[in-house]
Parts: C-alpha cells; structure tokens; sequence
C-alpha cells in the first residue's frame, strides 16, 4: 500500500507542475535573481579580505622597526637585524626595505639621503611614479632616483649626474628616474643602500626597516608581536592608520554585502508570495476534491512545500551558476581580477533559496482550510 500511495504522491506532483507552469516559472524567476544576488555577493565577500588586502599592499608598509631614541643623535639599528627578518620565513611579509638617512650636500645645496634596497622599494612601493627607469638591483652604486620636488630643485632629470658629499666622502652618480611620491620621498635622494652607508662612513647601520604585511589588522597584530619577541631591543610598530583603515573598510565591506542579501531575499521572498497567492486561489478546487477523495490536509500540505523545496532547489542552481559570472564581472570592474567561485557558497545558496521558497508559500498552506462542500457545490 505504501508504494502505490508513494507514487500516487510524485504522480500528482508532476500535475501540478505541469498545470501551472506559468505561476511557477514566475516564482522561478523571482528565486534564481535572487540565488544570483546572493551568490555573486557571498563569492564577493569571501575574496573580499585578500583582494583588499591585495590593494592595501600597494599603498606602502604597514609595519615600521626602528631602534629606540637615545638622547640627541639619530638612533641607529645594525644591519644583521634583515637577517634576523628573513629568518623568520613568514608568508604573510611582502616586502622588507631598509632605510639609511643621511645629511649630504649637491654642490652647495644640502639634501636628505635615503639609502635602500630598491628591489624591496618597488614591492612596497608600487604605487610611486617614476619618470624614467626604476632600478632593479639593490647592489647598484652607480645610479640614483631623485624625488620630484628635489629634482625641481637642483634641475635634474632622468640621465643627470648629481656629485653627493657627506663630511670626507663623496660620490658621483646618475639619475635613473625621478620619483613622485606624494609623501617625504619628493624631497629626497635615494640610493643604494651600500652608497649611503659609504658615503656617511657607517657600514652595516640601518635607521629603520619599513615592511608590507598581509592579512587583516588583527593578523597584522599578531604579526607585530612575532617580530617584536624576535627582534629584541627595538621597537616594532604597525602604521596603525593603515591597519585601521584597511579593517574598517573590510567591515563595512562585509556589513554592506550583509544587509543587500537581507534586503534582496526579502524582496524575493515577497515576489514569491504574490505568485503563490495566485496560484492559491487557483488551486481551491483542486485541495477540495483530494479533500473529497481522503487525502489528509498534513498529505496535501506535503505536496505543495515538495513543490516550494524542489523550485528553491532549481532556483539556487540555477543562481549560482548565473551568480559566479556575475561575481567574475564585479571583481572585474571593482578590484580588476576575476573573482574565483567558492564551492562552499553553493549549499549555502541552495539552503537561502529553499528557505526563501518556503516562506513564499505560505498563502499554499491556506488551502488546508478549503471545504470540499463547497468546492463540489461550486462556491
């Protein structure tokens, strides 16, 4: 008896699929535009942390080490401290750029040296300017980069020669490129860091490590604290401004893509129940004559949420998959790369959109309250 009740269940079921096609491809349609909203944005939302952190990266260090003050002189930390960086083999470090600050002349002009790795420079700082060439090899003693408003003021140019003194030394080099930077770097020279170091007679000094971290500002913390215990005897600080900035925006990121569900899966919620409300009415005469025939109001009620669960089901599919384009052109025109699909967003998708549904449906459970009588006296 079970069985043939079973397929008395899926055959009816078909009916009614059958027969209102045109009420449920709408309720379809409400829920795929949905399930593709929601898609895009959890996959947004999910890529969201590192395409950010990706763009924060681009906006220079993040994390400073530099060596306690000490009265009046400049403090100054010892060179073997990148060693002690690198050792760490941390994933998360993108980039780690010591500086030397040196006081030299260009003929009668006093000017600011920065000396520096330059191949950690351009990691850093990818977003600075450059007219003219960036140097490459942080072993160049040959070459210089000048800042804008320093080359405006001793009239350089890319292929210059500039002769620097500090005390007894001196040095002669050539502009490879005149950086804009927007910050103190305009005003500077910047240099190899062998050259500094040469040029001010203190080999294997440093006056502070600028770094790029990845991650959010707490991992950045953490981070913090990491180096901290391992470079004992200086001071290792984030750039809080950045790290601020960066976890405030990612929150408002994520608050944002939050609610736009909240409002999108409500308003589908709502165009479902309209077409769901149509077909009720619809269906008066069909719950009374099952009625009429035995078929118990828990019976009914089951035939009809199967009918809601199977078009949440078609309807997050089938938004997921329109979804993951929609992520794809989003991150395209947002953070310029492809936002990758996130299988995880998949069930999550399909359990919003049956959920959906079946809120939707609710005008169908009205239908319990239909009285064959009058169905077969045609009121």
């Amino acid at each position: 008896m079970a069985p043939r009740s079973h397929s008395m269940f899926w055959r009816i079921f078909r009916q009614l699929l059958r027969a209102s096609r045109g009420r449920l491809a709408v309720a379809l349609i409400a829920l795929s535009s949905g399930a593709a909203i929601s898609s895009a944005l959890l996959n947004i939302n999910l890529d969201a942390e590192q395409k950010l952190t990706h763009e924060f990266r681009s906006l220079g260090a993040n994390v400073v080490v530099a060596p306690p003050s000490s009265g009046s002189d400049a403090p100054l930390a010892d060179a073997a401290v990148m060693d002690r960086i690198a050792a760490m083999h941390a994933p998360e470090l993108v980039g780690a750029a010591p500086y030397l600050y040196v006081a030299a002349n260009a003929g009668s002009q006093p000017v600011i040296l920065a000396g520096t790795w330059f191949d950690q420079v351009a990691k850093i700082n990818s977003w600075w300017k450059v007219d003219g060439e960036w140097i490459v090899s942080r072993d160049d003693r040959s070459h210089c980069m000048v800042g804008q408003a320093a080359a405006r003021q001793l009239k350089l140019a890319p292929g210059s020669r500039i002769d620097l003194r500090s005390g007894e030394h001196n040095v002669s080099l050539t502009v490879a490129g005149i950086i804009t930077a927007g910050a103190a770097e305009d005003s500077q020279i910047v240099t190899g860091l062998d050259v500094a170091q040469s040029l001010a007679g203190l080999p294997g000094r440093l006056s502070l490590v600028q770094l790029s971290v990845s991650g959010t500002s707490s991992q950045i913390e953490a981070f913090t604290w990491r180096l901290a215990g391992t470079l004992s005897g200086l001071d290792v600080r984030p750039v809080r401004q950045l790290a601020a900035a960066e976890g405030s925006i990612l929150a408002r990121i994520r608050g944002l893509i939050f609610w736009t569900i909240l409002l999108i899966l409500t308003l589908t919620a709502l165009g479902v129940l309209a077409s769901m409300a149509a077909l009720a009415m619809e269906r008066r005469r069909d719950v009374g004559l099952m009625k009429a025939l035995g078929g118990t109001v828990p019976r009914i009620m089951r035939l009809f949420l199967a009918e809601a669960g199977a078009l949440g089901l078609a309807g997050g599919t089938l938004g997921f998959a329109i979804g993951v384009v929609l992520a794809r052109w989003i991150g395209g025109r947002v953070f310029g790369v492809a936002i990758s699909p996130r299988l995880e967003v998949f069930p999550v998708t399909i359990v919003l959109t049956v959920v959906v549904a079946l809120m939707g449906s609710f005008p169908l459970r009205l239908l319990g309250r239909v009285r064959p009588a009058e169905i077969l006296r045609g009121e």
